[in-house]
């Protein structure tokens, strides 16, 4: 990447109140206090079985470039809420907290940390706006992405989705996402530039509107790049036109100049239909080898469909179904206060609501995975508190958090910690990967998930248990608050 994208001071894109708590925490002589707080989500898009871990690498460069201007300060004193002595303190404001995370590209599930912030608790509080705002919003692309991507069975998928992207950093950044999702190309030309993800686009069809035919569009469209043909063939009419001049500007422009045409492109009409039609065209012409490409408004679902019709399509281009995650457009990531220390040691702290799925779980934690050594597979995720060792050279009993007579005894299994330090008192000590390197990890992730968990209708709900001691722990503290 040539440039820093969170360049832009970004201390400031915090909520309110998180300044006003940490003035209040300030004044109350907490500027020292240790807590610790959980990133975690409750519910996967799309009823899924399972999301992807994106952003880290954002949050990482807005961390380490966490610093209040003269402008912040002075905006701040003008406000009239907050104490002179604070101000100083924000002005010399030094980051230094710890923080773990997965890895980019990580398969998560609902209520597991998968960041955990400690340190002091006015700068663990005042970073949770940009800790949900970029892991979010590149997770919901990441895993929209994968959905769509899986459900092309290999084809290739572009993302088409920068002019319907809720902004430009949207864009931007979730071009990124999908790449890590799995989309192999976009359109978004900053994205190659910043990130090295290929660009890819031929014409609109205002080009094949400005010529005074579709055949002389596509000729001086060959003439100009004979090497890269890709033309768009639903202008006026796919069959009677669009693959008739393709096929023509082949033979008589491509051919002599010694290239073939590379694909067409289908953006309107019935596509299962049309793609039929087109490859018989192309193929009785005696060009196989020219591929076909399919967009407009696609999802997971209708390129589903695309393919259960027989539909002769090679790649998909997917725009604003993709970068907005039209179909549930909301990654509902929480941050949330796990513990706190008092006298060197970490108390935990719970959050209790009559909404079951509010409860939160203390305490410092970690997390595994467990994959099944004959297979791969993953099996469930472990929470644990902080410090607890896994030997997988034991069995080890799993129980379903709420339903805990659900019992299972693990034995021929291998654990993974999960969780890696990625700042240490405020200094990053994690060596960020090459973004085809998250790709590919991503990819391998997934595919040690059992198909039951990747179905795109009524999953199969993936086991996220707690050890007996970190259950133990919430089920206390809740019986003390009822208490």
């Amino acid at each position: 990447m040539s440039i820093d994208l969170m360049q832009r001071n970004l201390t400031m894109l915090t909520d309110f109140y998180e300044l006003t708590m940490s003035n209040g925490y300030f004044k109350h002589g907490f500027t020292e206090k240790r807590a610790v707080f959980d990133m975690f989500f409750r519910k996967i898009p799309d009823n899924a079985g399972f999301a992807l871990f994106a952003g880290l690498e954002q949050l990482v460069q807005y961390l380490k470039n966490l610093k209040f201007t003269d402008e912040d300060i002075q905006y701040l004193r003008e406000k009239g809420q907050f104490s002179e002595e604070f101000l100083d303190y924000l002005t010399n404001f030094q980051f230094c907290c710890d923080i773990w995370s997965v890895r980019e590209g990580t398969p998560i599930f609902p209520y597991e940390p998968v960041v955990v912030v400690c340190g002091p608790i006015i700068q663990a509080q005042l970073i949770e706006t940009m800790v949900l705002l970029t892991i979010n919003h590149q997770s919901l692309m990441a895993t929209k992405a994968n959905r769509i991507c899986r459900a092309a069975e290999g084809r290739l998928v572009s993302e088409f989705g920068s002019r319907r992207a809720q902004s430009y950093d949207a864009a931007i950044l979730g071009a990124r996402a999908t790449y890590i999702g799995g989309c192999y190309a976009t359109a978004c030309t900053i994205a190659d530039r910043e990130f090295n993800i290929p660009a890819v686009g031929t014409m609109a069809h205002s080009w094949v509107q400005v010529f005074d035919s579709e055949y002389e569009a596509f000729k001086n469209y060959a003439e100009i790049y004979p090497d890269n043909c890709v033309f768009l063939v639903d202008t006026y009419n796919v069959v009677k036109s669009g693959v008739p001049n393709t096929i023509k500007v082949a033979n008589e422009v491509l051919k002599p100049m010694g290239f073939r045409p590379k694909a067409i492109r289908i953006d309107s009409g019935d596509i299962a239909y049309l793609s039929k039609k087109a490859r018989k065209m192309l193929d009785e012409a005696g060009y196989p080898d020219v591929k076909i490409m399919a967009s407009n408004s696609l999802d997971e679902y209708i390129i589903r469909d695309l393919i259960l019709q027989g539909a002769q399509v090679d790649s998909f281009g997917v725009g604003e179904n993709m970068i907005t995650s039209k179909s549930d457009p909301v990654f509902g990531g929480v941050y949330k206060l796990a513990a706190v220390e008092e006298n060197g040691a970490f108390m935990p702290k719970i959050k209790i609501s009559e909404s079951l799925e509010k409860i939160t779980t203390p305490c410092y934690k970690d997390l595994y995975r467990f994959f099944n050594r004959e297979t791969g597979q993953a099996i469930a995720d472990y929470v644990t508190v902080r410090g607890e060792q896994v030997d997988d050279s034991k069995p080890i009993t799993i129980f379903d958090p709420v339903a805990t007579w659900k019992k299972k005894t693990l034995t021929d299994y291998r654990a993974e910690r999960l969780l890696v330090q990625i700042f240490d008192r405020g200094r990053c000590v994690y060596d960020l990967p090459a973004l085809d390197d998250i790709r590919r990890y991503c990819a391998d992730q997934v595919a040690h998930l059992w198909d039951e968990v990747k179905r795109f209708e009524h999953p199969h709900r993936y086991y996220v248990d707690l050890s007996p001691k970190l259950w133990n722990e919430r089920n206390d503290l809740l019986e003390e608050m009822n208490g």
